[in-house]
């Protein structure tokens, strides 16, 4: 059932930006797959809910962030390439991550091993200390906000919209209700936020990726968010088993209620974790993207594979969507964009690793493609290979050579044959 939001489908935004499909929806806004037809590339293109796009103040908080966001340059964040308003369509385009969120990986293989952790905070920290150093808070981190490409690439996104629709002139409960499980102290009591209220929202972020959960529990948004001004954030180790006692600290000092006891920016706690994984010689990790995604899903169905001419994709019938060898997903039945607050389907028994150290071993481990040649992958999949087709022709040729072979031997014997009566009479 289309929403009414889909009447963007296949308009073009200021005579360059092609909206093409919904990848998601939130509270504040949806993101779509789109075509720079400039440029002729893939973006993302994040559309304001309507409520917003009459408020001239947010208008002009929206552009400052974005503007200020698109001057940072970081391989931990999402990259802003434009924004605009046409018409009553206030819109954001920016880098199209090729993979999924570290919510929908969470989702796939649950809690993560300290080197995993390590491996997802790195890059998110160092793109936080980026925008912290140019005065700017993200105000909203989460693992939603947390991308993974195939390549392998953390980036944070959507960087100063909870600012601008805090500052707008409506009431958006969507904010608090999209953030109350990592908000700081601050942020609930007097809606304040500097660097380190960022900070305090990775140590949330993190308790949860080394346990599971997060470490409050409410009724509402409003108890959850209000239980961190009594409460302290526990120790992850108290929780599950395995956690270095170093970790344990770094989560709590970035979780202190008193701002001025945790790290001052993004930099500070990546140094601390940084140096905690080399003390500990914890190895190195490639984070895995999800194999099941959203962004994955959209693009499966709207992209299919192929060269580009002009612009656009040249639409050739590519078969089933196969895993590549970077574990990408199959499309949801029935052509469905995944849902982001429906569970995953329960593996199959057996199917899964019984430790977090197993999932997250290696990034190929629940792709039993990787490491297979393409011909391998395709064969698995009950489709020809140009090797499948290469032997029998070299037989037929083969054969085709023997047969002329055996025929001309004939022709000459019989030749031979004819003449050597003809002079014996």
């Amino acid at each position: 059932m289309n929403s009414p939001a889909d009447a963007l489908l296949g308009i073009v935004i200021e005579d360059r930006y092609r909206i093409d499909a919904l990848i998601a929806r939130g509270g504040m806004s949806a993101v779509y797959l789109g075509v720079d037809l400039r440029l002729g590339r893939d973006v993302a293109v994040k559309v304001m809910d309507h409520r917003y796009t009459g408020d001239p103040l947010f208008l002009r908080r929206f552009e400052f962030e974005a503007r200020a966001v698109a001057g940072l340059k970081h391989p931990g964040l999402v990259a802003v390439y434009d924004q605009g308003t046409d018409h009553d369509i206030v819109f954001l385009v920016m880098e199209l991550v090729d993979g999924g969120s570290l919510r929908e990986l969470l989702r796939e293989r649950g809690p993560m091993p300290p080197h995993a952790v390590v491996a997802v905070a790195d890059p998110v920290l160092g793109g936080l200390g980026t925008a912290h150093a140019a005065g700017l808070v993200h105000r909203d981190v989460k693992p939603e906000n947390i991308l993974i490409s195939h390549a392998g690439e953390v980036k944070i996104a959507d960087f100063g919209l909870v600012r601008a629709v805090a500052e707008a002139g409506v009431t958006s409960a969507s904010v608090i209700l999209g953030t109350a499980a990592y908000l700081s102290p601050e942020q609930v009591e007097s809606a304040h936020a500097d660097a380190r209220s960022d900070v305090y929202s990775m140590g949330v972020m993190l308790f949860e990726l080394l346990t599971g959960r997060t470490p409050f529990r409410g009724d509402t948004p409003m108890a959850l968010a209000y239980q961190r001004l009594n409460y302290d954030v526990p120790t992850p180790g108290d929780v599950v088993d395995g956690v270095p006692p170093q970790l344990d600290e770094i989560i709590l000092r970035a979780t202190e209620r008193d701002p001025a006891q945790r790290f001052p920016d993004g930099f500070a706690m990546r140094d601390a974790l940084l140096d905690m994984a080399d003390a500990l010689d914890l190895p190195p990790f490639t984070v895995p993207a999800p194999h099941r995604s959203a962004e994955q899903a959209t693009m499966a169905r709207h992209r299919p594979a192929g060269p580009r001419l002009g612009g656009t994709r040249v639409q050739s019938n590519p078969g089933p969507f196969l895993p590549d060898s970077t574990g990408a997903p199959s499309p949801a039945p029935g052509g469905g964009t995944y849902d982001a607050r429906q569970p995953d389907p329960a593996p199959e028994p057996g199917s899964e690793p019984a430790h977090a150290d197993q999932l997250y071993a290696d990034p190929a481990h629940a792709d039993p493609a990787r490491g297979q040649r393409p011909s391998e992958i395709v064969r698995r999949a009950g489709l020809a290979t140009v090797e499948d087709h290469t032997v029998p022709a070299l037989r037929a040729v083969l054969w085709l050579g023997f047969v002329l072979l055996v025929a001309v031997g004939a022709g000459v014997a019989c030749w031979w044959l004819g003449h050597h009566l003809l002079s014996l009479g």
